[in-house]
């Protein structure tokens, strides 16, 4: 078996069996378009998932659940991918890329500024840059409408519908009601995951589609976040929710995480013990709540009248953790929606 090389401004990256030249027919190109630290995740996600695909561990599925992997296998698409394409702009970003793939580049490829070339040897194509990327014209480059044609896209572009992603590649005539591969379209999904795709963790969420998606496809879109993660569908119009409470929640979550380390600190345990033992307790939570405990019935098991998690909450209930927290998901949430739109300044003064 043959190796080509790719070049990316000195960066030699090796591809297995060449990119470009499809032999066998259930060979599957992936192209990343914008590979930055979501898209990289996601990659590394898959990677290692199908570099352990022989392994007996349970892994998450659609519904929320572990489910055996075998169980999987019934509802594996007829083709999945097996080779990859990172494009990226920056030198900085392509070293970035090798550095974090560096254990599977036998099998991606890294262009640098070459979008076109990576849409055209692309099956499927995750749409991986920031929104304001998409109104400098990133899908509007000559050759590219054609390039997609008869392609599934995957966006994580945060706060940008479907509708808009049409009219950028095909004006605002397109005819969004219709079957996008019969009109000799692309198929646009949007998604939403999250940064924890690097260790097959992440929380995402799948837009419903209109049309609704073949079983091919939609077989397909769902194998490949499940290899990072849980999924679950939600109707367009909750997207931007679902943007801020999963894509921007690990970062609510780690600063609360890390307070609570603070405060142990601060009452004498060593920060690096303090620090795990708080990520554990927070980790043990999660996964009381995800195998069916309500969070409410949860904090009051452990909270004893007049012990000390009582005082606890109540100076947390007096700080306004609890509304400050939910404000920050709903500001999070509209913030989304003003970044799908291309506003910028978007977490001004209000």
């Amino acid at each position: 078996m043959s190796r080509n090389k790719a070049q990316t401004d000195g960066l030699h990256v090796p591809l297995f069996n060449g990119l470009a030249n499809k032999e066998t027919e259930g060979d599957m190109t992936l192209t990343v378009l914008g590979c930055g630290t979501l898209g990289i995740a996601i990659l590394s996600g898959i990677l290692n998932s199908l570099s352990s695909v022989s392994s007996s561990e349970p892994s998450p599925s659609s519904s929320g659940t572990a489910t055996p992997s075998a169980q999987q296998e019934d509802n594996l698409p007829s083709r999945v991918p097996s080779r990859f394409i990172a494009c990226v702009t920056r030198d900085a970003s392509a070293k970035r890329v090798k550095t974090a793939l560096s254990s599977h580049l036998f099998s991606v490829t890294i262009l640098q500024n070459e979008n076109l070339k990576g849409v055209q040897q692309a099956d499927v194509i995750l749409l991986g840059c920031k929104p304001k990327n998409l109104k400098d014209g990133i899908l509007r480059e000559p050759g590219m409408r054609e390039a997609l044609k008869a392609k599934l896209v995957i966006s994580i572009l945060a706060g940008t519908s479907i509708e808009s992603l049409e009219e950028n590649v095909y004006g605002p005539e397109a005819p969004t009601d219709k079957d996008p591969f019969a009109e000799g379209r692309c198929r646009f999904v949007r998604v939403m995951p999250n940064t924890a795709s690097l260790i097959r963790s992440s929380m995402t969420v799948i837009a419903d589609s209109t049309p609704p998606l073949s079983i091919s496809q939609s077989s397909l879109v769902t194998w490949i976040l499940s290899r990072i993660g849980r999924v679950v569908n939600l109707p367009p119009y909750m997207m931007d929710a679902a943007t801020a409470l999963c894509g921007s929640g690990p970062a609510f979550f780690a600063l609360m995480l890390e307070a609570m380390a603070d405060g142990a600190v601060a009452m004498g345990l060593p920060r690096a013990e303090a620090q795990k033992m708080a990520a554990q307790t927070m980790k043990g939570t999660a996964e009381m709540v995800l195998a069916g405990q309500h969070p409410a019935l949860l904090r009051e098991q452990v909270c004893t009248p007049g012990g000390c998690t009582a005082g606890g909450l109540q100076v947390l209930e007096d700080g306004k953790v609890r509304a400050s927290v939910a404000t920050g998901v709903r500001t999070a949430s509209v913030a989304a929606s003003r970044l799908g739109r291309g506003e910028q300044g978007v977490n001004g003064p209000r």
